[in-house]
C-alpha cells in the first residue's frame, strides 16, 4: 500500500488533469506540503516577493496563455496580500484559480496562528469560493474550481486547503480523479434578433466596431476576422481583446486605441460593441449619443447596462459572429475608413509631432516612439501608471494577441500590475522581447520583483517614464485646486535604476533624447532584467488626466 499526501494529490491532479505548467506563489508553512507536491510532479513554481505579484502574474498568465492562471498563497497575511490581485482579476473577468492555506480545522476558534474568516472576505470578488474539508475530495474541489473559473463569463475562484487535509495521507489507490470535460454550451440569440442586427449593420454608412476582452477570451480569432472583413467596419480592439487581429490590419484604428475611438465614435451612425463594458473608460454613453448600437456579450446583464441597445445579442462573441456572418452583406466602406483614419490623425496632430520631435526635457510620447523604433511590432508591450498607460496605448503597436496591455487602466485602476504582467508575458513568450513602460510612482509597488526576475532569469526591459511625481494626480490637482495647492503628489528624482542594479539586474539613467536607444540596446545586450530610468518632462499631462479631472468635477 502506497500512501500519498493531500498536497501531493492536489499537485498531481493539476499536472495530470488540468495540465498546469506553472504556479505563482510565495512560500508559507500552511502550504508547505502542496509546494512539495508541485516540486514532486514537476510543476514549475515562480516564487515572488509579495503575494500581490503572484495573483497578478497568474492573472496575466491566463491572458497570454488563454488558460486559467494558478496562484498559491499561504494563510493570513499571505491571503490578504493577494486580495488586490484577486479583485483586479474579478473586474477584468480573468480565469484565476487561487489556492490558499488556512489555519487548521482542529484549531477553529482557538486563536490559531493566522486564524481568520478568509472565505467571507474573498466572496464578493470571486465567482466561486469554498473550503475543502476531506482529503478524498481534493480532486473534486479542484475540478470544480477550474470549471467555475472558465465556464460562462470567466473570473477568479478561491479554494481553501487546510493543513488537516494537505499534511495527511491516504492510500493512493483510493484517489480518484474526475475526468476533465469541456462543455461547449451555445447561448444563441433568437433568429429575429440576429435578423434585426443584420439589417442595422447592412444599413450603416458611418460604422464602427469596438471589441473588448470578450473577443480575446472567446478564442474567436478566425470568426472575428471573417466577420469584420465581410462587413468592412473600421475596428478598435481594447483591453485583452487587442491583438486578436494585428494593429496593422487595414481596417484597424488601433494606432491610438481609445483615443481613436474617442475621435470616431461621435460621428458613427452604427456601432457594434462586442465583449466590452460601457464603463467610465468608455464614458458610459457620452461618446456616442446618436449612434445605433448592436451589443454582443456573454453576460445578459451587460446588454443594456448604461445604455439601452437597439439590438442586444447574448452569447459568446465567436459564436455570435458565426451566426451573424451569413446574414450580413459583403460591404466595403473604404471612403469612411479613409475619413476615420484622417480624422484620427487630425485629432492627434500635436501628439504625432511630439513623437517625431526631440525635446529637452523628453516628452513621454517621444519616449514611446523611440522604444517602438527599437523593438517594432514583433514584441509584447506592457504599461503601468496613470498618464503612462495613456501614452502606451496611443503609441505602442504589436502584431501579437494581447501584445499591448495596460492592466493598470482596467476597472480597478490598479497600479503595480506592470512588473508582474511583464514577467508573465516573458515566461509565456520567452522568444519575444517584452518591454514594460512604467510610471515612476507605480514602479514602487512591485519593484522588489526585480529580484524575482533575477532569480528566475526573466529578462524584461523596463523603461521608466520618470516625471518625478504621481503625474495624473498632480496635474488633476493643478486643474482643480491650483498649482500651489498640490498635496502628496511630488516624488522627486530617484535613481530607480540603481535599485535594479542592487538586485542583480542592469540599470541606466537617461536624460537626453539621443541616449534613449543606445541605453535600451545596452539593456537588451546585458541579458539581464533591466531598468532604463528616463527623466521626462514633468509639466505635460495626457488627455486621460483631463477625463479623470472631468469625472471628478461633475459632482
Amino acid at each position: 500500500m502506497t500512501q500519498i499526501y493531500g498536497g501531493h494529490i492536489a499537485a498531481k491532479y493539476m499536472k495530470d488533469v488540468e495540465q498546469v505548467e506553472t504556479v505563482f506563489t510565495l512560500s508559507g508553512g500552511h502550504i508547505e506540503n502542496l509546494l512539495d507536491g508541485l516540486n514532486t510532479y514537476d510543476i514549475k513554481t515562480i516564487d515572488v516577493r509579495h503575494e500581490q505579484a503572484a495573483a497578478m502574474m497568474a492573472h496575466a498568465w491566463s491572458i497570454y496563455k488563454n488558460k486559467p492562471g494558478v496562484c498559491l498563497v499561504t494563510a493570513g497575511p499571505g491571503f490578504t496580500n493577494a486580495l488586490t490581485g484577486i479583485a483586479n482579476a474579478f473586474l477584468d473577468n480573468a480565469p484565476l484559480v487561487v489556492l490558499c492555506g488556512r489555519h487548521p480545522l482542529r484549531d477553529d476558534l482557538k486563536g490559531a496562528l493566522q486564524e481568520m474568516n478568509q472565505i467571507d472576505m474573498v466572496k464578493p470578488i470571486t465567482k466561486w469560493s469554498a473550503t475543502c474539508y476531506d482529503i478524498k475530495r481534493i480532486p473534486e474541489y479542484l475540478a470544480t474550481a477550474f470549471r467555475q473559473a472558465t465556464q460562462g463569463r470567466p473570473g477568479p475562484v478561491f479554494l481553501e486547503l487546510p493543513p488537516d487535509i494537505l499534511f495527511v495521507s491516504m492510500d493512493d489507490k483510493e484517489v480518484h480523479f474526475p475526468a476533465k470535460k469541456t462543455h461547449r454550451t451555445v447561448t444563441r440569440p433568437h433568429d429575429a434578433e440576429l435578423e434585426e442586427a443584420a439589417t442595422l449593420i447592412n444599413s450603416a454608412r458611418k460604422p464602427l466596431f469596438i471589441g473588448g476582452s470578450g473577443i480575446g477570451m472567446s478564442g474567436s480569432d478566425q470568426s472575428f476576422k471573417h466577420f469584420i472583413e465581410k462587413i468592412g467596419f473600421p475596428f478598435a480592439l481594447l483591453n485583452n481583446g487587442r491583438g486578436v487581429l494585428p494593429d496593422t490590419h487595414p481596417l484597424s484604428i488601433n494606432d491610438g486605441a481609445f483615443t481613436a475611438v474617442s475621435a470616431v465614435a461621435p460621428q458613427a451612425d452604427v456601432i457594434i460593441a462586442a465583449g466590452i463594458r460601457f464603463n467610465w473608460v468608455m464614458q458610459a454613453t457620452k461618446l456616442f449619443p446618436d449612434a445605433k448600437v448592436v451589443r454582443i456579450d456573454i453576460d445578459p446583464n451587460e446588454i443594456d447596462r448604461n445604455r439601452t441597445s437597439e439590438v442586444g445579442l447574448v452569447g459568446d462573441c465567436g459564436q455570435v459572429f458565426d451566426a451573424l456572418a451569413p446574414l450580413v452583406n459583403t460591404t466595403r466602406h473604404e471612403d469612411w475608413v479613409g475619413k476615420v483614419k484622417k480624422a484620427y490623425k487630425a485629432f492627434m496632430t500635436t501628439e504625432i509631432e511630439q513623437k517625431v520631435t526631440a525635446s529637452d526635457p523628453i516628452h513621454p510620447f517621444r519616449l514611446v516612439a523611440r522604444i517602438m523604433e527599437e523593438f517594432g511590432t514583433d514584441a509584447y508591450y506592457v504599461s503601468d501608471g496613470g498618464d503612462t498607460s495613456y501614452y502606451s496605448l496611443a503609441g505602442f503597436l504589436s502584431d501579437h494577441k494581447a501584445g499591448v496591455l495596460t492592466p493598470a487602466g482596467a476597472l480597478l485602476g490598479c497600479l503595480g500590475t506592470g512588473i508582474p504582467f511583464a514577467m508573465a508575458a516573458k515566461l509565456a513568450h520567452p522568444d519575444k522581447p517584452v518591454i514594460l513602460l512604467h510610471g515612476d510612482g507605480s514602479f514602487g509597488f512591485n519593484a522588489m520583483e526585480f529580484d524575482t526576475m533575477v532569480r528566475h532569469n526573466i529578462p524584461v526591459v523596463c523603461v521608466i517614464n520618470n516625471d518625478c511625481a504621481w503625474g495624473m494626480i498632480k496635474h488633476s490637482q493643478e486643474m482643480s485646486l491650483g498649482c500651489d495647492r498640490c498635496t502628496c503628489a511630488e516624488l522627486g528624482m530617484r535613481h530607480y535604476e540603481k535599485v535594479v542594479e542592487g538586485l542583480g539586474g542592469y540599470g541606466e539613467l537617461v536624460t537626453k533624447d539621443e541616449d534613449i536607444n543606445p541605453a535600451i540596446k545596452r539593456a537588451v545586450a546585458s541579458g539581464k532584467p533591466a531598468c532604463v530610468n528616463v527623466v521626462t518632462d514633468p509639466t505635460v499631462s495626457s488627455p486621460a488626466t483631463a477625463m479623470f479631472y472631468q469625472n471628478l468635477s461633475d459632482f
